[in-house]
């Protein structure tokens, strides 16, 4: 039990780091004051080994639930504490926790999906360092995509230093705090996108759940994610029903349009098994004797603040440090050299 009451207070540190105090004082005091007795709260403070880690993410699928409930209009008291700075949140959820048993434990039964888009800004900017250094177009695949949002990272705009990275006429500008010089002025041409993942999103039937992870005092994330979700419900990004070593292994073909392929994963390679990891890993090493493979992580890496944001070349195995990024786009720390 000490274990699950810790991961809420880590995810506090990690909301109040990432700009929601509500969230931080509705995780510091679920912390506290969750007790059993009914349940939701029996089998939250019951679960054992990997789901108390911080990998399987329990106060966010909680998290998720709870504003699930408030979007849905099913609980329009939890919905006026979240509003209500001076309100005892905690409570209010407390609240709804015994109230909503059912749809509480089916949200905990899956992982979140946070599709953030502001993850597109190092994207954007990796392309256009990869189209300047090999002059070649794009092919895109996306591992742990969800609803495809980042997929179309090629309607949006990197928008830094007076300076403006994409298309003429965005369906969304990304505005990151950024450091360091800007990407190459080298447009990229995208030949094809697809993603994959174990539980792929609609942007129509599961706008809820989408919109339901991004946390309640962050309007400015809410209004981009909903712009970011009518684009996909037009688009319709590609995102395959698969494990991603299994999708991997298939994806890879000889390519006679001289494209690069790009793999990106943005916060979603510490969710894979490690035999997945390594499956994964082989695939883009042994296609690239015959498709030249470029791979952008944006992962955790134990160190703050932020992600790594790391380009891997095939063939040649070549690792290039791009710098850090906020684990929500807010920020883009650029240390890449030039192309």
């Amino acid at each position: 039990m000490n274990a699950i009451r810790q991961t809420f207070r880590q995810q506090a540190e990690d909301c109040a780091a990432m700009g929601s105090p509500l969230m931080a004082r509705l995780m510091s005091g679920l912390a506290d004051r969750l007790q059993p007795g009914h349940p939701v709260a029996d089998h939250i403070l019951g679960l054992q080994g990997h789901q108390t880690t911080r990998a399987y993410a329990l106060p966010l699928r909680l998290a998720g639930g709870l504003h699930a409930l408030v979007l849905a209009g099913q609980d329009a008291d939890l919905g006026r504490a979240y509003a209500d700075p001076a309100a005892d949140v905690t409570e209010a959820a407390l609240a709804a926790i015994r109230a909503h048993p059912a749809f509480l434990l089916d949200w905990l039964s899956s992982p979140p999906q946070t599709n953030e888009v502001r993850r597109s800004a190092p994207l954007i900017a990796a392309a256009h360092w990869l189209t300047a250094r090999f002059r070649r177009p794009l092919a895109l695949s996306e591992l742990g995509a969800s609803v495809g949002l980042n997929l179309l990272w090629d309607h949006y705009a990197l928008s830094i230093g007076g300076r403006t990275f994409g298309p003429a006429d965005p369906a969304l500008v990304l505005a990151p705090d950024w450091t360091g010089p800007p990407p190459p002025a080298a447009s990229p041409i995208l030949f094809e996108r697809r993603g994959v993942d174990l539980n792929p999103l609609d942007p129509v039937t599961d706008a809820l759940r989408i919109m339901a992870y991004i946390w309640p005092d962050q309007p400015e994330r809410l209004a981009r994610t909903r712009m970011a979700l009518d684009l996909a419900a037009r688009l319709r990004p590609q995102v395959d029903r698969a494990d991603a070593a299994d999708w991997l292994e298939t994806r890879f073909v000889p390519r006679t349009d001289g494209a690069l392929h790009l793999v990106v994963h943005t916060v979603a390679w510490q969710y894979f098994p490690p035999a997945t990891q390594a499956r994964a890993l082989a695939a883009m090493q042994d296609a690239s004797a015959a498709t030249p493979i470029a791979r952008l992580s944006m992962e955790a890496d134990g160190l703050s603040p932020g992600a790594a944001l790391t380009l891997t070349l095939w063939p040649g195995d070549e690792a290039i440090p791009l710098g850090r990024a906020d684990f929500h786009g807010r920020w883009i720390d650029w240390i890449a050299p030039p192309p």
